[in-house]
């Protein structure tokens, strides 16, 4: 059964287009991990200020190896520090993970 975890980052206005920027500079940095579905950056449309960064895997145990694992500290790491730099400011002011598994739905 497929596990949905969502980050829940909470971006102040203006910031967005870091934040994509970020997550598009590392692109692909998890899609070889085992048990690895798929991900999305959801940006909003209103006047929200969560960005939601939602990725689904094949169990609980999967993402539980990736985050535990040497690439997703390598993954969250910018350019600039795995060049020897310092890390830059943090885009987000709050980060929550939500945890769901799928229970319904439709193959539309």
């Amino acid at each position: 059964m497929t596990v949905i975890k969502i980050n829940a980052i909470t971006v102040p206005e203006g910031s967005g287009d870091e934040l994509a920027h970020r997550f598009a500079a590392r692109a692909g940095a998890v899609d070889g991990a085992p048990g690895f579905e798929g991900f999305e950056l959801l940006k909003p449309t209103d006047d929200r200020t969560q960005w939601l960064v939602l990725t689904r895997w094949a169990s609980e145990d999967d993402f539980r190896a990736w985050t535990s694992s040497p690439s997703f500290a390598e993954g969250h790491r910018t350019a600039a520090e795995r060049a020897g730099g310092d890390a830059p400011k943090p885009v987000s002011t709050h980060s929550e993970v939500w945890s769901y598994e799928v229970a319904g739905g439709s193959k539309g």
